[in-house]
Parts: structure tokens; C-alpha cells; sequence
């Protein structure tokens, strides 16, 4: 099975995933809107770190669900 379906299954059946991926993507069009501006002072710098920090927890754990999930199937 594919990460992709995967995926789509665990949007449906998984809610922590997918509260994972909607904060996930929260983060990311905040620092989408975040990184827009030509200069940022220190304190937004430290947000930005924080919040890129978190993201890439965010998406370790989707992918650690995906491989979980991923060996419960092939169970």
C-alpha cells in the first residue's frame, strides 16, 4: 500500500493524525505569511525557529503513524 493512501485512511480513521496534519499545515501557512516580510526582528526569528521545530515534530510523528499503520496491514 502506498504512503499516499495510507494517508488518506489515517485523515478518516486517525484522530491524532489528523490533528497532527492540521497543525502541521497551520504552521506552515503561518510561516509562509511569516517569512513575506523582509525583515524580522529577534523575537519573530525565535517564533520562526519554534515553529519550524514543531513542524518537523509534527511530520516525524505522521510519518512514524504511517509506518506504524503500515506494519499493522502487512500483519
Amino acid at each position: 500500500m502506498k504512503d499516499e493512501e495510507i494517508m488518506r485512511i489515517l485523515r478518516d480513521e486517525n484522530d491524532e493524525y489528523k490533528k497532527l496534519e492540521e497543525e502541521h499545515r497551520r504552521l506552515d501557512q503561518t510561516l509562509d505569511e511569516m517569512l513575506k516580510k523582509k525583515y524580522l526582528t529577534t523575537d519573530e526569528e525565535v517564533e520562526k525557529k519554534k515553529m519550524q521545530k514543531q513542524k518537523l515534530q509534527y511530520k516525524d510523528r505522521m510519518a512514524q503513524i504511517i509506518r506504524e499503520y503500515n506494519q499493522e496491514v502487512k500483519s
